[in-house]
C-alpha cells in the first residue's frame, strides 16, 4: 500500500447506516460517517448476514454449555456456531489482504461485540463476560490491530487513543512494507519516540534497547518484537501525568531558546493541563509555535506533537 492510499479500516455494517440488523434497522455513528469518514476507507461487513443469516431474522444469542459457548437462536433453537466460526475463519483470512489500519465493531453482539457480551447460562441469566464470534476471531489473528467498539468510542479518552493507534499502525505497516533498512526503523523509532514515552515510559526504554540492539538480530525477529513493543506501549493510556511528563521532555530542546516570561508562559499552560483547566491542545499549541519559530529539527519530526489530523480535534477533549 503506497502512503498516499486511504487509511482503510474494517467497521460493522449497521454503523455506516446501512439496513441490515435483525430487525431490518441500522445504528449509524455520525462521528465514524460523518467525522472520522472523511480521513479514512470504510470496509463494511455484517457477519450475520454473510454467513445467510435473513434481514430481518430470528435474532441470536450466546448461550454457554458446559465449557462451551454456542450461538443460538432462542426461538427457533436453531445453533449457529459452527457456521459462524467457519466463516469467521475464511473471512478473516482473506482480510489481509485489504492491509486494514483497524476495525470498529457493532457493540454487544453475539457475532461482532468486542467485550462484555452476554453470554446465557443454564437457567437463563446473562454475564456480561462474552466476546462475539466474528470479533473473537478477528482479534485471535490480528493481535496488534487497533480494535474498538462504537460504544467504547463515546469516552473521549478511549476515542483519542483508537484515532492514534490506527494511524501510527497504518505508518508502521508502510515501514515495514517491502524492502526496509535498520537505519529506516531507526529513523522511525526516533519519530515516535516522544509519542511512546507519553504512552509508557517503560515501553520507550525496552524498544529503544531493542533498536539498538538491531544489527545483531533476524529481520523477521526485529520486525515481530518492535511491531509488537509498539503497538501494545500504544494501547496504554496517555495518561495526564504522562503527557505532563512528555511535556516537560519537550522544553529541555527551548532551554536555549526559551526564557522569562515565555518560559513561564509555556509552564504556566503545562500546570493549567495538569489541574484539569485546560485540554492537552492549549500547551501543545504554545508547544508547536517554539518548535516552527526556533526551528527544532528534532521535534518537527515527532508524531507526538500531531499523531492524527488536527480536524478532528480529539485533544480539545483530554
Amino acid at each position: 500500500m503506497s502512503r498516499e492510499a486511504p487509511i482503510r479500516l474494517g467497521i460493522s455494517s449497521c454503523l455506516l447506516g446501512q439496513e441490515v440488523r435483525f430487525d431490518g434497522g441500522h445504528k449509524r455513528s455520525r462521528f465514524l460517517t460523518d467525522i472520522l469518514g472523511p480521513f479514512v476507507e470504510w470496509v463494511p461487513i455484517c457477519p450475520e448476514v454473510e454467513v445467510g443469516m435473513g434481514i430481518p431474522r430470528e435474532t441470536v444469542r450466546l448461550v454457554r454449555q458446559g465449557d462451551d459457548v454456542r450461538m443460538v437462536a432462542p426461538k427457533s433453537e436453531v445453533d449457529w456456531t459452527d457456521r459462524m466460526n467457519r466463516y469467521a475463519q475464511r473471512r478473516v483470512r482473506a482480510l489481509p489482504k485489504l492491509e486494514l489500519s483497524g476495525y470498529v465493531l457493532k457493540k454487544d453482539s453475539p457475532s461482532c461485540g468486542f467485550t462484555r457480551v452476554r453470554v446465557y447460562g443454564a437457567k437463563g441469566m446473562p454475564e456480561k463476560k462474552g466476546r462475539g464470534l466474528f470479533a473473537a476471531e478477528l482479534v485471535d489473528a490480528f493481535p496488534h490491530l487497533p480494535v474498538e467498539d462504537e460504544g467504547r468510542l463515546n469516552d473521549p479518552v478511549l476515542r483519542e487513543n483508537f484515532i492514534e493507534r490506527i494511524f501510527a499502525y497504518r505508518r508502521l505497516r508502510d515501514r515495514f512494507q517491502g524492502r526496509w533498512t535498520l537505519g529506516e526503523v531507526v529513523a522511525f523509532h526516533a519519530a515516535h519516540k516522544l509519542q511512546i514515552m507519553s504512552h509508557s515510559p517503560k515501553a520507550y526504554t525496552e524498544l529503544g534497547r531493542l533498536v539498538g540492539e538491531g544489527k545483531k538480530l533476524p529481520r523477521d525477529e526485529l520486525r515481530a518484537r518492535y511491531e509488537e513493543g509498539f503497538m501494545t506501549a500504544l494501547s496504554a493510556h496517555a495518561t495526564v501525568r504522562r503527557n505532563v511528563n512528555t511535556l516537560h521532555h519537550i522544553m529541555g530542546y527551548f532551554k536555549k531558546s526559551l526564557a522569562g516570561r515565555a518560559k513561564q508562559e509555556l509552564l504556566g499552560l503545562i500546570e493549567d493541563y495538569r489541574s484539569g483547566l485546560v485540554p492537552l491542545v492549549v500547551p501543545l499549541t504554545l508547544v508547536r509555535h517554539y518548535v516552527a519559530e526556533f526551528d527544532i529539527a528534532y521535534l518537527q519530526d515527532q508524531h507526538y506533537l500531531e499523531p492524527h489530523p488536527k480536524e478532528l480535534m480529539l485533544r480539545n477533549h483530554c
